[in-house]
């Protein structure tokens, strides 16, 4: 019987009740037949989560809190809004701007990781640089619209570091064709030292920067990082 109970457990790929379902204390049948379902399902929303981490490809966070008497951001925004992904819902983009080293890459990813531990949406993290070197490497083998399809299934999008290295024409195309494909379907992120008015400096063109910035503040949000470098003061106390 132990070996059917196994077989007929793999048949419906109930994989912690095949190998656990022998432990479980209960007091009626109902009770066990609830108990292997809800720990069937917790495994599962378990493993889910992890694949969605592991493709996520968020950077690891320090382990302070994050300051956020130090952002400043528009009336009607909120600390809820952001942190719990009410924006992702809405297809709106988040726009961080700030110095280097003043949180923007550390309030993103926490939003990423809220957003798939708590809601479990798919979400993908990119430097800008990263990213445009995958797409001129799929353009290259010709695999790019596999990649815009991976793109497609993402709830929100996070690229890091617009504007700290400039862009080949052919690379801010493909980065400009991302930010198309994602207009008013999925979210983004951006984070970025630069002001709109020097993202030419970025694209390198002012007519596809001009149709960049259109389609990210459309539906957006800016958020101000306004403290000081943490990194900097890091060096500063360990010096």
């Amino acid at each position: 019987m132990e070996s059917k109970i196994q077989e007929y457990a793999k048949r419906l790929k109930l994989s912690w009740i095949r190998q656990n379902y022998q432990d479980v204390q209960a007091t009626s049948n109902e009770e066990y037949l609830l108990k292997l379902l809800e720990l069937e399902i917790q495994q599962r929303e378990e493993r889910r989560i992890n694949l969605l981490l592991s493709q996520a490809s968020l950077p690891k966070i320090p382990s302070v809190p994050f300051k956020w008497d130090e952002i400043e951001y528009n009336q009607g925004l909120t600390k809820d809004y952001l942190l719990e992904g009410q924006f992702i819902e809405s297809q709106e983009n988040l726009i961080f701007y700030g110095g280097v080293g003043t949180g923007k890459t550390f309030l993103s990813t926490l939003i990423g990781l809220n957003a798939i531990q708590k809601y479990g949406n798919q979400i993908r993290f990119y430097t800008v640089a990263g990213l445009v070197n995958r797409l001129l490497d799929a353009n290259e083998k010709g695999t790019l619209s596999r990649f815009f399809k991976q793109m497609e299934k993402l709830d929100l999008l996070i690229l890091d570091e617009l504007g700290y290295i400039p862009l080949h024409k052919q690379g801010a195309e493909l980065l400009f064709q991302v930010i198309s494909l994602c207009y008013e379907r999925k979210s983004l992120i951006i984070t970025t030292n630069l002001r709109f008015g020097e993202w030419n400096h970025v694209f390198g063109d002012p007519i596809l920067t001009e149709a960049v910035i259109d389609r990210l503040i459309h539906h957006s949000h800016l958020v101000v990082f306004k403290g000081p470098s943490n990194r900097m003061k890091e060096s500063l106390l360990q010096s």
